[in-house]
């Protein structure tokens, strides 16, 4: 009895529905695991033993060593500081202070994150004064992807404040060997620079909730299909 046209038709909709929205949530489920696994991985490298200057150097992929704890020496190239605005921390907007460290014993410079700043607000122009020791230092840090980037209109940026920093710009503009990463400096220096950095978060639970709402629409799809053409499907003449 169940051989017209227009309900197959439906039957073959709701199926490939059913078997769409499933999927999509079988897709979120396994995003989740990999931001999970990556999660784990950062965590794992964050308890490994610091990475020093001459192991840095002699990294063929420094990036696969993201958020690894590290003890550089080097002195700064405080020339050469850059103040990243509209950055925030503790939920206060202000500046990043960002300084080169011409490391020891090597032609590199590594880009730090020093810390975090209030800025002037009745004063953008007006940069706050930063203590940079000169001489050689050492630093202990978290080796992490260059600053993220803000939206912004037109072309990059130059001078000590901007909205970004872009690492090949600078480069161009400093002359300098920069390496494409940079270090958050993790030290209780006393120098009004606030630390907190935060991490990344995995983003795994956004995945679960896309997930369940997929298998609900697929499980949804599959009882109104149950009720309306099984169920409560009206008797066809032949």
């Amino acid at each position: 009895m169940n051989a017209n046209p227009r309900f197959a038709l439906i039957t073959l909709s709701a199926l490939l529905a059913a078997a769409l929205t499933a999927g999509l949530g079988v897709w979120q489920l396994s995003r989740a695991a990999e931001k999970q696994a990556v999660a784990s991985s950062m965590l794992a490298r964050g308890l490994m033993p610091p990475l020093s200057t001459q192991g840095l150097v002699e990294l063929a992929q420094p990036q696969s060593e993201f958020y690894r704890r590290t003890e550089l020496r080097g002195h700064w190239l405080a020339e050469h500081t850059v103040f990243l605005d509209n950055r925030q921390m503790n939920a206060k907007p202000g500046l990043f202070i960002i300084t080169p460290l011409a490391l020891a014993d090597s032609s590199l410079v590594l880009l730090v994150q020093r810390g975090w700043v209030a800025r002037n607000f009745l004063d953008r122009n007006s940069l706050p004064q930063v203590d940079t020791p000169g001489g050689m230092v050492s630093i202990t840090g978290l080796l992490v992807p260059p600053p993220s980037k803000l939206y912004e209109l037109g072309p990059p940026e130059s001078g000590r404040l901007r909205q970004n920093l872009d690492i090949a710009v600078l480069r161009s503009e400093t002359g300098l060997a920069l390496m494409p990463l940079s270090v958050q400096q993790t030290d209780t220096l006393g120098d009004g620079l606030q630390r907190d950095w935060q991490r990344p978060a995995a983003g795994v639970d956004k995945h679960y909730g896309y997930a369940f709402q997929w298998f609900g629409l697929s499980a949804l799809i599959a009882l109104l299909y149950v009720w309306f053409q099984l169920v409560k499907r009206p008797p066809t003449s032949d």
